[in-house]
């Protein structure tokens, strides 16, 4: 039987991506990316809907693209890679806080684990308002 799942997903969010600066969980309730972190789950959860995405178990890309008001430097690429691939991964290895305040939510997984990541891209464009788009794709075995 043939795999037709699909093997990339691409899906846009409105503002700015979370970011991943200190050593507090950026999924503890109250901290303060948590809008941003809600934000990124549901655009996520969507896409994964719209298309039946599962999570994949293998070897992966992530490519972000910031699109941003010139002028206005927001974070630096390495945290905002950092918090985007935290909250794409399977949550539930995070098991030191809880979780329940995220609802559905804590489900929400494009890949299993940040050590799936074979190569990272990022890119800023010029707009009018904060937005990024996320990219998440299969990339083959031994790349």
């Amino acid at each position: 039987m043939q795999d037709t799942r699909a093997l990339a997903l691409t899906f846009e969010v409105s503002g700015l991506p979370p970011v991943k600066t200190e050593a507090l969980s950026i999924f503890a309730a109250g901290h303060r990316q948590a809008t941003r972190v809600r934000a990124l789950l549901q655009a996520a959860l969507q896409a994964a809907q719209r298309t039946g995405w599962t999570p994949l178990p293998g070897p992966i890309a992530v490519d972000l693209v910031l699109r941003c008001p010139p002028g206005h430097r927001t974070s630096d690429a390495s945290t905002l890679l950092g918090g985007v691939c935290a909250v794409l991964q399977d949550k539930k290895r995070v098991s030191n806080i809880g979780l329940a305040h995220l609802g559905v939510l804590v489900d929400v997984a494009l890949y299993d684990d940040d050590r799936q990541i074979r190569r990272l891209s990022y890119q800023e464009e010029p707009a009018e308002e904060f937005s990024y788009q996320v990219r998440v794709a299969a990339v083959p075995t031994g790349v």
